[in-house]
């Protein structure tokens, strides 16, 4: 589209010019002049609260000079409505932008409010969605969408499996783990849902999960902290991974430690046990030795230690 002025479609526009203050404007942006005009028209039918077919093709093209113009989003969305128009054929175009504007939140936000207006989730979107993660596995905007998809349309039973396929392929990626984590544990900590510990078998498959993939690969703080946030949930105590945590850190051999976050979990469970002088020895190896680059972090945590009637 373009050449709004000369065209007899919107002969009957008067477009509005943006306010930049006056004549010589202190720090006016360069716009493009196909920009300039086409927002000068923008303003007018917003003016008029137009809800038409042109206005819809005027967003179009705003969106296709800057897809990050939130408020001709929210204006194509109040069109749409209005004009009851098919929301699949929203989506679909919205694929090709998506696509071409990975990191553009305005986008998601945008299909969240169309796929809002479906009762049941499209075959195409899942699909869609592992395409979009191909290109970036860690995608915010992107998990984020999907977290809510997954809570709109009850997806909890059926996501599993997917996110495992993508643990197998990357078991550091920590956008899956998070997304894991909500999936399983997200179902009770919503509003509506009363609060309850989880059940003892799904706390068992959880952790066990996370032992095997720390086993996959030691140095994986996602799955460390995954299994932390699984024994906290079920609300038992870190000491029950002593001996698991001894297998990547035997402090009897200094020499062959696996897992600095071994050392970590280590230090925080001969905190818990009041065994100052382990917990100690623990981060200063952590601080000295195999984690040098926090070195002030762990120093800190070593003299921030307030134990009473500790034990050697």
């Amino acid at each position: 589209m373009g050449g709004y002025a000369d065209s007899e479609e919107w002969a009957d526009i008067v477009p509005i010019a943006q306010d930049d203050g006056g004549p010589n404007p202190l720090a006016a942006i360069a716009y493009t002049d196909e920009y300039i005009e086409a927002m000068s028209y923008l303003r007018a039918v917003m003016a008029n609260n137009e809800r038409s077919d042109r206005a819809l093709e005027l967003t179009t093209d705003i969106i296709a000079m800057n897809p990050a113009h939130y408020t001709v989003w929210l204006y194509r969305a109040s069109i749409l409505s209005s004009l009851d128009k098919d929301p699949i054929a929203e989506l679909s175009w919205l694929e090709k932008i998506s696509l071409k504007h990975l990191k553009n939140y305005q986008i998601w936000q945008h299909r969240q409010v169309i796929m809002s207006s479906l009762s049941s989730l499209p075959r195409t979107e899942l699909p869609f969605l592992t395409r979009m993660l191909t290109k970036d596995a860690k995608n915010y905007h992107v998990w984020s969408y999907r977290l809510w998809l997954v809570r709109h349309f009850s997806l909890w039973d059926s996501e599993l499996p997917y996110i495992e396929t993508l643990l197998r392929n990357d078991v550091r990626n920590n956008s899956v783990w998070n997304h894991r984590w909500f999936v399983v544990f997200g179902r009770e900590e919503l509003p509506f849902k009363q609060q309850s510990l989880p059940e003892k078998e799904i706390v068992d498959r959880e952790a066990e999960f996370a032992k095997k993939a720390i086993m996959e690969a030691p140095q994986n703080q996602s799955a460390w902290n995954y299994l932390r946030g699984v024994l906290r949930k079920a609300e038992k105590p870190i000491t029950e991974l002593k001996d698991f945590a001894g297998e990547f850190a035997d402090l009897d051999k200094e020499d062959e430690i696996k897992s600095t976050h071994a050392l970590d979990l280590l230090a925080d469970i001969y905190i818990e046990e009041k065994k100052k002088d382990k917990a100690e020895r623990v981060l200063k190896l952590l601080a000295n030795r195999y984690d040098p680059i926090r070195k002030s972090y762990w120093i800190y945590k070593r003299d921030s230690l307030h134990l009473d009637g500790v034990k050697a």
